[in-house]
């Protein structure tokens, strides 16, 4: 499995933001509008970004994939310097 991307990445932090309440960063506004586009966000009331339930479940697929990338990367560091330890004398 291929390590998760940086536009993932970004795009998971913009939506972490919003989830948070806090305006995504002026550098992502094209970004936000793409979101408004695809259906993982929406104007609330006062015009704050909110996610819809689209965006959540998205958000919560990113952080699950962000996890499952960790773990594996420990798990392949851990195998690396057990192998180390095989071939040590």
């Amino acid at each position: 499995m291929d390590p998760i991307s940086l536009e993932d990445l970004a795009l998971l932090d913009v939506l972490q933001r919003i989830d948070q309440g806090h305006a995504p960063g002026h550098h992502s506004r094209a970004l936000s509008e793409r979101l408004v586009e695809a259906a993982l966000a929406e104007a609330g009331e006062d015009g704050a970004l909110i996610l819809t339930d689209a965006g959540v479940e998205r958000c919560k697929s990113l952080r699950h994939r962000v996890a499952a990338d960790a773990e594996a990367a420990q798990v392949l560091k851990e195998r690396e310097e057990a192998g180390q330890e095989a071939e040590s004398p």
